[in-house]
C-alpha cells in the first residue's frame, strides 16, 4: 500500500484532530487554533488544506456517508427493505448520539438538500434513495412517486425526530422503526 502525500497525510490528522475535538468539546468551542494543535500541525495549515471550519465538519460529515458499503452489499443480497431502513436510521442515530455537534449540522444544513443527491459524493440521502429504489423493485414501496421526492420526505421526518433528541427528548429504538413504518406507510387509517 502506497504511502500518502504529505498534503493528503495533513488532510487526515486534521480530519481525526478535528473528529475528537468536536466529540469533546462540541463545533462551536472548538477552534482552528485547537484543531491544528491536536494534529501537530501550524494553523497557517489547516487553513491552506480547508477554508474553514465549517469546510473541516462537511468532510467529516462526507467521510461518514461514503462509508455505505455494508448497506450495498445488504441491498445486492436482497434484504427486506423494510429492515434495511430501520437499519440504516438506527445506525444514523447512534452516529448522531456519539457526534451530537457534528449531526447538528448535518440535519440543519444552512443549505436545503435538493431532490437529487449530490452527484460528486456518496451521501446519506442517495442511500436512502436507492434502498427506496430497491422497495419498489421488491413491491414493498409504492411505485406512484419519484423515490428522490420520497427520500426527501423520510430523511425530513427523521432529521427533526433526531434533533429533537438532540435537544434532549428521549428516543428509543422502537420509535424510530415507528417512525419509519408510519412515513412508509403513510398516515391513513391501515386497510385490512
Amino acid at each position: 500500500m502506497a504511502t500518502p502525500k504529505r498534503t493528503e497525510r495533513s488532510r487526515l490528522l486534521i480530519l481525526d484532530a478535528a473528529d475528537a475535538a468536536f466529540r469533546e468539546m462540541g463545533f462551536a468551542a472548538t477552534s482552528v487554533e485547537a484543531i491544528a494543535n491536536r494534529a501537530g500541525l501550524t494553523r497557517k495549515t489547516v487553513y491552506n488544506l480547508f477554508a474553514s471550519k465549517d469546510e473541516i465538519a462537511s468532510q467529516l460529515v462526507a467521510r461518514v456517508e461514503a462509508n455505505d458499503l455494508p448497506y450495498r452489499d445488504r441491498m445486492k443480497a436482497g434484504e427486506d427493505v423494510l429492515h434495511l431502513l430501520e437499519g440504516v436510521f438506527l445506525d444514523s442515530a447512534y452516529w448522531c448520539l456519539a457526534n451530537p455537534s457534528l449531526a447538528k449540522l448535518a440535519l440543519a444544513p444552512a443549505e436545503r438538500p435538493a431532490l437529487e443527491p449530490p452527484p460528486d459524493r456518496p451521501s446519506f440521502q442517495r442511500l436512502v434513495r436507492d434502498i427506496l429504489v430497491l422497495g419498489q423493485r421488491q413491491g414493498v414501496i409504492r411505485r406512484d412517486d419519484d423515490p428522490n421526492f420520497m427520500a426527501l420526505i423520510l430523511l425530513g421526518v427523521y432529521g427533526q425526530a433526531m434533533l429533537s433528541v438532540l435537544a434532549g427528548r428521549r428516543f428509543t429504538e422502537d420509535e424510530i422503526t415507528r417512525l419509519i413504518r408510519i412515513v412508509v406507510e403513510g398516515i391513513g387509517e391501515r386497510s385490512l
